[in-house]
């Protein structure tokens, strides 16, 4: 399903907000196909607009976005829904819609595939629906089928947000601050679930997080951001818990409380 694809390439990539503010100031960062790649850093200092810009969910102000060769950036219509396809997103809040079921809530990843109005009257394909089953029983959630998403737990509510995006066939995951609020035994539960999507399928994993404890856990390379600016990038083996620091040292502090949980991750 991923061979060769999941590969991402941002190339001096600039975000400035209609009001002045500053996003992400030249961007350039290659991610490879079948990498884990966290991004860390204090709030504000871009890593949800980062990933909002790589699936165009934001519009960049400069600098070139390439998936897999093709440039979002300046795609349109059928070229920009084919590229968003492969590039599915988790986000920190669900992003279901609580009063339906699971099931359709997942056919919701596939509806890029239909036209409109077929998706809107939920005219899926046989093939589509069993692929949806499956997707749930991956994040062992098929016994839910038919639950309300309201009834579900914030990690299933989490996984069924997964099942979706797998619906999309994607080469690259986007999952923004995806257990931000969970318990540790659920947080462990959703982060094995990318992770095993990461190992077995191939599949390129870009997930932002606070934790630096879950950096050092799940992470083939980490990468910092600071001020909407890269001020970090190594792959695992080298990555030391004392670099943490200065990623997040607020200006003039010279301490901060995420470098401590560093040394205690």
């Amino acid at each position: 399903m991923t061979a060769n694809k999941g590969n991402i390439e941002l190339t001096k990539v600039s975000k400035v907000y209609p009001n002045g503010v500053v996003g992400l100031k030249d961007i350039n960062l290659k991610i490879n196909r079948g990498e884990f790649v966290m991004i860390v850093g204090l709030s504000g200092s871009g890593k949800s607009t980062l990933l909002r810009a790589i699936n165009r969910l934001h519009d960049v102000s400069e600098g070139q976005i390439l998936i897999d060769g093709q440039d979002i950036t300046k795609a349109s219509g059928d070229k920009l829904h084919k590229i968003r396809r492969s590039a599915a997103m988790i986000f920190q809040n669900y992003n279901l819609v609580k009063t339906s079921s699971v099931y359709r809530n997942v056919m919701s990843g596939r509806v890029g595939y239909y036209p409109a109005w077929k998706g809107a009257l939920g005219l899926f394909t046989k093939e589509d629906q069993e692929l949806a089953a499956a997707n749930l029983d991956r994040v062992n959630l098929l016994d839910k089928y038919y639950v309300k998403a309201r009834d579900l737990s914030g990690g299933q509510q989490q996984r069924v947000g997964i099942a979706r995006a797998l619906m999309q066939e994607p080469s690259v995951i986007l999952a923004d601050e995806p257990v931000s609020g969970l318990d540790p035994k659920t947080t462990k539960v959703v982060m094995n679930d990318l992770k095993k999507l990461n190992e077995e399928d191939g599949m390129t994993i870009i997930l932002n997080v606070h934790s630096i404890g879950l950096a050092l856990k799940y992470a083939s390379r980490i990468v910092g951001l600071k001020n909407g600016q890269i001020v970090y990038d190594k792959p695992i083996a080298e990555v030391d818990k004392r670099d943490f620091k200065e990623i997040y040292r607020e200006a003039g502090d010279d301490s901060s409380d995420a470098a401590d949980d560093a040394e205690e991750a």
